[in-house]
């Protein structure tokens, strides 16, 4: 696989000069974010609930589309995949430039941590797209046993973005101490660390990475690639 392509620095290439290179692998992790970002939160297994989405009653389990589970598990998936190609992307393109750095390594460790852990969430909302009511094997489990997949899919595929927290710190401790990521990506990094962190702390809410961890990825790795930061020159 090829992440990078040549292009003329200034336009056009004049004899003897080397070719600027456009790093395109962090796309890859911008396009882990966004569809993360759906397959996670707008493909909730509840968004296709009728009444209250907050409301997890055994009465409610039947309620839910199998079409959501289904989209949001194949999405999901596919995000699994884009994290492991991010991390296998970064350990050889990052590293090999910065190996003093710990943080770096970081990046990596947590983006794999991330997709064990996601592949786990999103496999729930596959099986609650088969056992669910209307799904092919609706018959399998009774209304109490398909309360068990509904329950795990309340944080399943929202717990496993903590570990992108964690690889989101050593970009930012890479960007903001080691000033190797461009420092505009350092602290939008760290401001969208706060929300969740914060929200740890307070409210104990396990699955808040979610709501900004793949935002973060889409314009932090957009800005990866497309930016000057010294490890992707």
């Amino acid at each position: 696989m090829t992440y990078t392509e040549s292009t003329p620095v200034g336009g056009r290439a004049g004899a003897g000069e080397a070719p600027a290179r456009r790093i395109l692998w962090p796309l890859t992790g911008a396009a882990a974010g966004l569809l993360g970002l759906v397959s996670t939160v707008f493909l909730d297994v509840r968004a296709g609930q009728s009444g209250e989405l907050d409301e997890m009653t055994i009465a409610k389990v039947d309620d839910i589309d199998v079409l959501y589970s289904r989209l949001g598990f194949l999405g999901g998936f596919m995000t699994v995949a884009l994290l492991l190609v991010t991390a296998a992307a970064w350990r050889r393109h990052v590293e090999p430039r910065v190996p003093g750095s710990t943080a770096a390594r970081v990046v990596a460790s947590g983006l794999n941590a991330a997709a064990g852990a996601l592949t786990l969430g999103y496999g729930w909302k596959g099986a609650m797209a088969i056992y669910g009511k209307g799904g092919p094997e609706d018959d399998a489990f009774d209304q109490q046993g398909r309360y068990v997949y509904y329950m795990l899919n309340d944080f399943g595929a929202w717990i496993g973005w903590f570990a992108v927290l964690v690889a989101a710190g050593g970009i930012a401790w890479m960007a903001l101490r080691e000033r190797t990521v461009s420092r505009w990506i350092g602290w939008f990094t760290v401001a969208a660390m706060l929300p969740p962190v914060v929200g740890f702390v307070v409210m104990s809410v396990p699955g808040l990475g979610a709501m900004t961890m793949p935002i973060w990825m889409a314009v932090a790795f957009t800005g990866l690639a497309l930016g000057k930061s010294t490890i992707t020159r």
